[in-house]
């Protein structure tokens, strides 16, 4: 992939993340009485209920620039993507290709529904663009997505919502460890001919021992496992299978990490999930630092781009890279650093729909397929 560098965004690009900071964002904030978590159900909710001739006509701003790019055998309108945990359970589906997007990652789904940790679970950090959550996979469980994703036509392939459908997966809090790889197959098995890609989720922070299966060999025979499934399920065009990586792994331990899923096929990488550290805060926002959960957002930007760039050079495997993306040069940082894909969350939360179009913008306009 040819290298990019950053310019400044273009005056619509400005001009929309101005307006959604001085306009949009303070009526967000304050839905559900200021409940960050409540405020996030109803903004998906609103997304959910968007017209179709509304998200099209959104489409021609966010998407400007856009240019098809081909990872992982994926054909994806764009580079840009929204990360898991802002659509857990698929609700908004339809809307997101309205919004500029060339792929949405839905979950983290398990195979039974549960309610996640206890409220309060989502907490903002404005001074520090900065969120912390410990929501623990709270999701209707996959039964509910395969189902609503089919009742809408949603089939692997065929671009049927405007952009690529990948899906996080994971284990239910109450499945002991080891026997992880039954949950995370019965995901694989339900949502098979529907995600244009599977991500086995080993590192959020929020479910008790869930990072144990990123060490070698348990991540090894996951992989394995659900890597031979999808060949067995689709034997000519198995599902992809991406690993997301938390950011607090050292050197040895990533390297440790790519030498397994070398070992066992996997697709590609998500480099990274929420982190455990708490460097960055702003001053104003250390009454928060105590908080349980992960921390997204601006504090994790450096954290997310040394990650990336220490896989891609362990690695020739496609990396999609999320992590304190908050403005359109940290995604072309990204790019630069190894990056084929970024997603976006928390930077879409504080900068909103203008931060995809600039994103667009600056991406890498040479085709890959790795």
């Amino acid at each position: 992939m040819t290298p990019v560098h950053g310019g400044d965004p273009d005056l619509i690009t400005r001009g929309g993340l101005a307006g959604y900071r001085g306009l949009v964002r303070p009526v967000l904030f304050r839905l559900g009485g200021g409940d960050p978590e409540v405020a996030h159900e109803r903004m998906i909710r609103m997304l959910a209920r968007t017209p179709a001739p509304f998200t099209r006509m959104m489409r021609g701003y966010t998407a400007a620039a856009s240019h098809p790019v081909t990872v992982a055998g994926i054909r994806l309108p764009n580079r840009v993507g929204i990360a898991a945990g802002l659509d857990k359970d698929g609700l908004a589906a339809r809307a997101w290709a309205g919004l500029g997007v060339g792929h949405v990652e839905l979950g983290t789904v398990t195979p039974r529904p549960q309610p996640g940790n206890d409220r309060p679970r989502l907490f903002r950090l404005p001074a520090s663009a900065a969120i912390i959550n410990r929501m623990g996979f709270n999701n209707e469980g996959v039964e509910a997505m395969a189902r609503r994703l089919e009742g809408w036509g949603v089939r692997r392939g065929r671009l049927s919502l405007g952009a690529v459908v990948g899906v996080s997966i994971g284990k239910n809090r109450t499945t002991p460890l080891d026997r992880a790889s039954e949950d995370y197959l019965a995901c694989l098995r339900r949502l098979q001919g529907l995600a244009d890609y599977v991500a086995i989720n080993v590192s959020s922070p929020n479910t008790p021992g869930l990072r144990s299966l990123q060490d070698a060999d348990a991540l090894r025979g996951l992989t394995a496992a659900l890597v031979g499934e999808a060949r067995t399920l689709n034997p000519a065009d198995p599902t992809p299978v991406f690993v997301k990586v938390a950011p607090d792994l050292g050197p040895d331990a990533l390297e440790d990490l790519v030498g397994a899923v070398h070992d066992t096929g996997v697709a590609g990488l998500i480099a990274t999930n929420t982190t455990l550290a708490r460097e960055g805060l702003d001053q104003d926002d250390r009454s928060r630092a105590d908080e349980a959960g992960g921390l997204s957002g601006a504090p994790l930007t450096a954290r997310a781009l040394r990650v990336v760039g220490r896989l891609a050079g362990l690695s020739d495997l496609p990396i999609i890279g999320v992590g304190g993306i908050m403005t359109p040069a940290d995604a072309v940082a990204m790019f630069d650093a190894g990056a084929s894909l970024v997603q976006v969350y928390t930077g879409f939360i504080y900068a909103g729909p203008a931060l995809v179009r600039g994103i667009n913008r600056l991406a890498p306009h040479d085709e890959e397929d790795r």
